[in-house]
């Protein structure tokens, strides 16, 4: 008789002639998943549950409104400069190690911003939760990728995505609740005991790691340090200008200057990587792949679009129709749920129909969510509807756009462009917050964009003038969401094989 083929880890038995390749890390799949999902849950969710403790913090630590944005963006765009080369680095090493390097930093990042008695300080800690981010977030996909089996990668990789979208979807309701029953500075400690029991509880898996490192070494990529930092370089350029232009003004020369430097780092950025053989960004991929560049443009514009709506509604909300934060976090609950349930539906979809339609109306549903915000006056209820509008076009976009973006590359390709992608996401999060942002201040001059978030104490004379501006940046936001509508019409993806 021949002995029946074992069961592999779900349980189920393996296909009679086909051993799957067993090491250490593999046989503790599962439990990998489950520790790398917690990170992708910190890291979005540390990205939105600060958005409805803005005003609370403002009144307690007396913060301007370009501190505010960046407290915001500083945690984003320190992702998305570290997050290719720290990604690369990993790669040739222990990924997990990383991540849980990353861990630690991200709870000291956390300390430092809850300790925080200012906003240069918290500011300096949101640094610091960013850099920790970018470790976990860059080698969270790789460690499941090489834990789990071709047969079973796209259910861990979607598990792992959900747990993405769990974190967005928690983070405004935990942040107002908190922020309604306790200091908001918990908003920052409670990543102090997740990060604790997700290194304790995870220390076996570093055995694992090493044991198959050991057997079976791997030399990755060098990372692109230069082109890291001139990346970093323009995007702070960049970025100071927009959220200081309500205070400086557009026509002096501390706004005038560095947008001027903004222009000579990417031009130098632009020469550098023409020159690095293992450029953090390969050009080649823009220039000669015409359905690449329209995806990945498109993602841009969208998370250009999108995703300062949560923080600039919810200041809307609590500052101008007078919310609390607990309610302002429900409120804004709404679009995070609906993506996350619709997006695996989505997903399915765009195998049939095709990605190209479906992320085309899903701008198209985002542009019209965002003219609704730009014409909301009063009624939470339109709010409600508006962002429901936006939750289903983000539904409708995400999946299809990466599938249209991994679809136009070869399949030796696939890790490059899903780092690409994650960095358009990263910086078009951080710029959104800047430039969005700086239009809902406009109107506030330098007395207002210092005091807008002072409650009681001086801010209330410049609430209709943060109600216009607000408007005004969801109508830009509407434009940007078009113009990634045509572009995601354009991203044809082409097959592989």
């Amino acid at each position: 008789m021949t002995a029946a083929t074992p069961p592999d880890q779900t349980g189920r038995a393996a296909p009679s002639g086909v051993s799957e390749p067993q090491t250490e890390l593999q046989r503790r799949r599962w439990y990998a998943l489950a520790i790398m999902s917690i990170g992708s849950f910190m890291t979005p969710f540390d990205a939105t549950i600060v958005a409805v403790a803005l005003a609370k913090m403002g009144d307690s630590i007396h913060l301007s409104y370009s501190e505010a944005l960046w407290i915001q963006a500083a945690y984003l765009l320190v992702a998305s400069v570290l997050l290719i080369p720290v990604g690369r680095l990993a790669d040739s090493r222990r990924p997990i190690v990383f991540n849980y390097a990353g861990t630690i930093v991200f709870a000291v990042g956390s300390v430092v911003a809850g300790l925080a008695s200012g906003g240069a300080l918290m500011i300096v800690g949101r640094c610091i939760q960013g850099a920790g981010g970018a470790f976990m977030f860059s080698t969270a996909s790789g460690v499941i990728t090489a834990a789990f089996p071709p047969s079973q990668r796209g259910r861990a990789l979607g598990l792992n995505v959900m747990a993405v979208y769990v974190g967005l979807t928690l983070g405004p309701v935990i942040g107002g609740l908190i922020v309604s029953n306790h200091s908001w500075r918990w908003i920052y400690f409670i990543n102090v005991p997740i990060a604790i029991a997700t290194v304790a509880g995870g220390w076996k898996l570093l055995g694992a790691e090493a044991r198959d490192r050991k057997a079976s070494p791997r030399v990755g990529a060098r990372p692109d340090w230069a082109g890291a930092g001139l990346v970093g370089a323009a995007l702070i350029a960049l970025f100071v200008p927009l959220t200081q232009s309500p205070i400086w003004g557009w026509g002096t020369a501390r706004t005038i200057v560095p947008l001027i430097l903004t222009v000579v780092f990417l031009v130098a950025f632009v020469l550098v990587e023409r020159r690095m053989r293992e450029p953090m960004l390969p050009l080649g991929l823009l220039t000669k792949n015409p359905a690449f560049a329209a995806g990945n443009s498109a993602a841009l514009l969208n998370y250009l679009a999108v995703f300062a709506v949560t923080t600039l509604t919810a200041v809307y909300l609590e500052m101008v129709q007078g919310l609390s934060p607990k309610h302002t976090g429900l409120l804004l609950l709404m679009q995070p749920v609906l993506m996350a349930v619709l997006s695996p539906f989505t997903g399915r979809l765009s195998d049939r129909v095709g990605s190209r339609s479906l992320a085309f109306l899903g701008m198209l549903l985002v542009a019209g969510g965002m003219v609704q915000l730009g014409f909301v006056t009063g009624a939470p209820g339109r709010v409600l509807f508006a962002l429901a509008t936006i939750g289903v076009g983000m539904a409708l976009f995400s999946a299809p756009n990466i599938s249209a973006v991994m679809g136009s590359v070869d399949r030796s390709q696939l890790n490059l462009a899903s780092g690409f992608l994650a960095t358009m996401r990263f910086a078009g999060q951080g710029l959104s917050i800047a430039m969005l942002g700086s239009i809902a201040a406009s109107r506030l001059g330098a007395v207002g964009a210092k005091i807008i978030f002072l409650g009681q104490k001086g801010s209330a004379a410049y609430v209709p003038a943060f109600a216009d501006g607000y408007r005004t940046a969801m109508f830009v936001g509407a434009a940007l969401a078009l113009v990634g509508a045509i572009l995601s019409w354009l991203a044809r993806p082409k097959l592989n094989g």
